[in-house]
């Protein structure tokens, strides 16, 4: 069994879908569950955490905490699952979590990669590329918790981390899983972590094959859909799990992401006249004032299609708010304000709910005790419908991901 811990919601679902599509029985659960909690017979186990942008001692103790519950119940391989942008701060969390997870497992060398080729995400000497720009230039400059203004991976990793970083170039990986294993070997006790150049699929695949017995491996989901794919390649038989068909029932949709794409989803939203709120932290900085607000809002609409409640800006307004009220207090200001709109829209009837953001997702979750779910059908590439306990269905959007129509579309039926 492969133990993932994921240090976002979305991020979660986007490494179970990863492992699904390869044939893979994966269960999903948000928080670390007692060890009697987690389904027998599964392939797969992701636990899902909030810990990317919290204080580095609390990431790590979470991740710990989670890695030890995945051992206890059979996890042969632990898999650290950040962002296939590498969000971080300077400080961390990516850094100090897999520092304590390479202690306790004893080990001396993790290889790990954002490479995400099918999402724009590739890696060459060593540099994160974002859609064909390097990191640095690209929109997550500005992002609003973790700015990224450094597109060296090893630098990235060197500034938050012990033990040095080293890249394997592109010439090794093309040649395949063997050289890639010897490269690991010849650094084991010069340099903790290995980032192997990805720049395709196959990319990918050779590293996955090389990575099969490691005990901790490390990156986003495209390196988790080839060690799935790798795993594949000897069974006999291909597996499938989860549903199928695309969830019905009364929908709502909350964005709190202020990426670019998230924005363009937003604007899709406002084009097909979806009925539209959004939380204005200059006209109450009281979370649950804006939340009752917005339900109040809700409340007055007639039957129609699914509404849409937004925090969501564009990068000048978002400084504007930061600048007024601090970073970290509009952060926490819309989060526990999606919380209480998440819990009322719950009361109020509704059973669907697509999330945009990973702290949207994450107040979403935890708000309605969403304790873990089945991997469903793709709404888009990355992107799952979680069936939980219950009528409730959910949608936890990385705020990057998807097509401009994606709320729209998922959004689409009774409200």
């Amino acid at each position: 069994m492969i133990g993932v811990i994921a240090d976002d919601v979305t991020g979660a679902t986007d490494a179970a879908l990863a492992f699904r599509r390869t044939g893979m029985r994966c269960g999903v659960y948000f928080g670390t569950p007692p060890a009697s909690g987690i389904e027998s017979g599964l392939d797969v186990v992701v636990i899902a955490l909030k810990s990317r942008t919290i204080p580095a001692r609390e990431a790590v103790a979470q991740s710990l905490g989670a890695a030890r519950t995945l051992r206890a119940v059979g996890a042969r391989q632990l898999f650290f699952k950040y962002c296939s942008t590498f969000d971080s701060t300077a400080d961390g969390n990516i850094g100090p979590v897999l520092d304590a997870l390479v202690e306790l497992l004893r080990t001396d060398a993790v290889v790990t990669t954002p490479a995400t080729p099918e999402h724009g995400r590739t890696t060459f000497n060593g540099y994160l590329f974002v859609d064909d720009e390097l990191l640095s230039e690209s929109s997550l400059r500005n992002h609003p918790l973790t700015p990224m203004r450094d597109s060296s991976l090893s630098r990235l990793m060197n500034a938050q981390s012990k033990g040095g970083s080293v890249v394997v170039g592109h010439d090794v990986v093309r040649r395949g899983a063997e050289a890639i294993r010897g490269a690991v070997d010849a650094t084991r006790h010069t340099a903790r972590y290995l980032f192997p150049d990805a720049a395709t699929e196959e990319d990918l695949l050779s590293i996955a094959h090389a990575v099969l017995d490691e005990p901790l491996v490390a990156g986003a989901a495209g390196l988790a859909g080839a060690i799935g794919r790798a795993h594949g390649s000897r069974r006999t038989a291909p597996r499938a799990g989860g549903s199928e068909s695309a969830p019905t029932g009364r929908a709502a949709v909350l964005a709190g992401s202020c990426s670019r794409r998230t924005l363009e989803q937003i604007d899709r939203m406002l084009r097909a006249q979806r009925p539209a709120h959004r939380l204005d932290a200059f006209a109450s900085d009281d979370p649950e004032h804006l939340a009752q607000g917005a339900l109040d809002w809700y409340d007055a609409l007639p039957s129609g299609p699914a509404p849409l409640i937004y925090s969501s800006l564009p990068p000048a307004a978002l400084r504007e708010v930061q600048d007024a009220i601090g970073v970290e207090r509009s952060a926490e200001i819309f989060e526990a304000a999606f919380a209480h709109i998440a819990r009322g829209l719950r009361a109020r009837g509704v059973t669907r709910f697509v999330a945009a953001g990973g702290e949207t997702s994450g107040s979403l979750v935890a708000a309605l005790g969403i304790r873990g779910g089945v991997v469903g059908v793709e709404a888009a590439r990355g992107v799952p419908w979680i069936r939980t306990d219950g009528d409730l269905d959910v949608l936890l959007k990385s705020g990057n991901f998807g097509e401009p129509d994606l709320l729209v579309a998922a959004s689409d039926g009774s409200s």
